[in-house]
């Protein structure tokens, strides 16, 4: 493959992700020949950085990180650097793949690019043993100590890693700073926080809940997006408003199921269409085979959303 030009924009300046950041994502938009429609996508970075957080990646789960083909990894990658520069945005590129030497050839890319923050998920096909989970650390923390990675840490993986794996971990790879999660069960949330502050911990709304009782932490921010100044209110207000919005969210959450129930079920199937309330226009499409959203279902989700939540 040819090697990428090396960016002549400014790198942005790195700063540690402050206590109780809000981390979101860039969910990708395909026109309907399911081309990369660059025009949305850099409007929806723009709007993102400007209203919610500076803190964005591309390529989790959300972002069809493990769908794109390399043509369209390098393409979006690209756009998504120069997008993040011109809408002061923090970017962290998500590396999704079965392959290990396809990872290390995304870094590199995006490292040629510019990129210093990487998001790394554990290959699905197989889940890893110690070893071998070791061994993936090494070759991608341990391969480019000049960059910062952040583990997203969920069960499609095959393997949901705790306190016990990641001290092993951050003790042999100082550059692994950060872990994403949808756990919320009280125990091991807490046994998570236990390994703050050397590890940043970004929980989804229902784990920050309890993480935030017992310390800050990072709102990996998923339902609450669908209104900006909702998902700053989340991180903003005390233990006893969050419990209340916990409730509407929950709520929020069992439409969304409902909607989806036997026809899609990919996480970008749904933050396109929680993004989609902010966004009227966006493209609620996914890369096939995969189904997504109708606009039907973007309209029965606008209906069920309370008048607090429909706000910008």
């Amino acid at each position: 493959m040819p090697e990428p030009a090396v960016s002549t924009l400014p790198t942005p300046k790195m700063t540690p992700m402050q206590d109780r950041a809000i981390l979101g994502t860039a969910v990708v938009p395909w026109t309907d020949r399911f081309e990369f429609d660059e025009a949305a996508f850099d409007q929806q970075v723009a709007a993102i950085a400007r209203g919610l957080t500076p803190y964005l990646y591309v390529f989790g789960t959300a972002g069809e990180g493990y769908a794109v083909s390399e043509a369209q990894f390098r393409q979006i990658a690209t756009a998504f650097w120069k997008s993040s520069l011109r809408h002061s945005a923090q970017p962290m590129l998500g590396v999704i793949s079965l392959s290990l030497g396809t990872v290390i050839e995304r870094i590199e890319f995006g490292r040629a690019l510019g990129y210093r923050e990487f998001q790394l998920s554990l290959p699905s096909w197989g889940a890893l043993n110690d070893t071998e989970l070791d061994r993936f650390f090494a070759e991608s923390c341990g391969r480019f100590p000049d960059c910062r990675f952040l583990h997203y840490n969920l069960s499609r993986a095959g393997r949901i890693l705790g306190a016990t794996e990641y001290r092993r971990l951050v003790a042999a790879h100082p550059n692994l700073v950060a872990v994403k999660t949808g756990i919320q069960d009280p125990v091991k949330v807490r046994e998570l926080m236990d390994l703050s502050p050397r590890l940043r911990f970004f929980f989804t709304e229902f784990g920050y809940a309890e993480a935030r009782t017992v310390g800050d932490c990072g709102l990996l921010i998923s339902l609450s997006s669908v209104s900006d100044r909702r998902g700053l209110e989340f991180v903003s207000c005390d233990d006893a408003r969050r419990r209340e919005m916990i409730v509407q969210l929950r709520e929020m959450l069992a439409t969304l199921l409902r909607l989806g129930s036997g026809r899609y079920h990919m996480d970008g199937a749904f933050d396109k269409l929680l993004y989609r309330m902010k966004a009227p226009d966006f493209p609620l499409r996914l890369l096939p085979p995969y189904a997504g959203p109708t606009e039907a279902d973007a309209a029965a989700l606008r209906a069920s959303l309370g008048e607090a939540w429909r706000s910008p």
